[in-house]
């Protein structure tokens, strides 16, 4: 099958720092070029791909610093794609909704994954408008504020087998990753930790739209002798970072689209202490693989007695659910019916949710 990938430019595929979405475009594009497709990633000119690599800017906009006004180079982006639809048999967006008056007019089959939170009361216009436009959600709790929405499936992310350790013995230490946010709550993860008395360690980025919070909010937390503070990290730092702790502490405030620091730890044996929403329960199940609480009593709680759980359940979750492997086998199921226009079945126990897909 020859298919396009469109990735956001903000950061490099895979990202060499933070991203979520540009590193399960990464992911799911080495694995479908693996299981012998022709792939062409669209994606900002410094991403590393086994794929066919089309682009329309040198760097990545956030890392390189220069960038004024990241909305023209996507726009260039979408051109690119449109004026080459024709060389795929499907096309595969992962940019929000900059496309969508373009695709709508394209032959070619083409399909959106939405990444982030769909809660915003503006999209319910935007895809009232557009609902003959395939998507794709990355839990089922995501799609809930857009149930009218064309929706075609649910595919749970996935990362190579081999891409983080398994660590059998826990370390001494909670883990905190990835932004550092009101809806993250790493001030929660600093009580629960100081509660328990157990060091918490936190990799983790601030974005310029939440430094004023991390100024007044949290950097005064991080004086606490029990945090330390390490930044940002790469794939390459992650299995030493999770794998050394006892638990990962998720103690999110909003309707989590997915979370993929989740399954990360899972992946390295770790369970995870999490407050409920959004996809929490798709992607823990509770008392197996971590907690799932709805307050910060109850966090603590559950931080506590984590050390009871097995990291090997935790391991064996991540190797029978969240596996690139999956990831794009779902992908190209959809892929499949886009093409023909048929309705799959319901997969029981899967990521997949077949819906109209014409």
């Amino acid at each position: 099958m020859r298919i396009a990938q469109v990735a956001p430019l903000h950061e490099s595929v895979p990202p060499r720092l933070y991203g979520g979405t540009e590193r399960v475009v990464a992911h799911l594009t080495d694995e479908l070029v693996r299981q012998g497709h022709d792939v062409t990633l669209f994606a900002s000119g410094d991403s590393r791909t086994a794929a066919r690599l089309v682009s329309v800017c040198d760097e990545a906009q956030r890392l390189r610093g220069t960038c004024v006004d990241s909305l023209a180079e996507h726009m260039l982006l979408v051109e690119q794609v449109a004026q080459r639809a024709g060389e795929f048999d499907v096309i595969h967006f992962h940019i929000g909704p900059l496309h969508l008056p373009v695709v709508r007019r394209l032959s070619t089959p083409h399909v959106t994954t939405m990444h982030g939170r769909l809660d915003l009361p503006e999209l319910g216009r935007l895809f009232r408008e557009f609902d003959d436009v395939p998507l794709v959600s990355i839990s089922n709790a995501q799609r809930a504020p857009l149930e009218g929405a064309h929706w075609v499936g649910t595919v749970h992310h996935g990362f190579p087998r081999d891409l983080l350790r398994f660590s059998p013995e826990p370390g001494e230490y909670f883990a905190f990753m990835g932004r550092i946010s009101p809806e993250k709550r790493l001030d929660r993860a600093i009580a629960i930790a100081t509660a328990c008395g157990v060091p918490l360690r936190v990799a983790a980025k601030v974005d310029p739209a939440d430094r004023t919070y991390f100024e007044s909010t949290i950097a005064p937390l991080l004086d606490n002798p029990l945090v330390d503070f390490v930044g940002e990290i790469g794939d390459d730092a992650k299995s030493a970072f999770l794998g050394g702790a006892r638990a990962l502490l998720f103690p999110i405030d909003w309707p989590e689209p997915f979370g993929l620091v989740m399954i990360e730890a899972l992946a390295c044996g770790v369970p995870v202490v999490a407050f409920g929403g959004g996809s929490v329960a798709e992607i823990v199940e509770d008392g197996v693989t971590g907690f799932i609480v709805g307050s910060l009593d109850e966090a603590i709680s559950a931080a506590a007695r984590v050390g009871r759980l097995s990291r090997r359940a935790c391991r064996a979750a991540f190797d029978e659910r969240f596996t690139a492997e999956r990831m794009a086998s779902d992908y190209v199921d959809i892929y499949a019916r886009l093409q023909s226009g048929r309705r799959g079945p319901r997969r029981v126990g899967g990521s997949v949710r077949a819906e109209r897909v014409a």
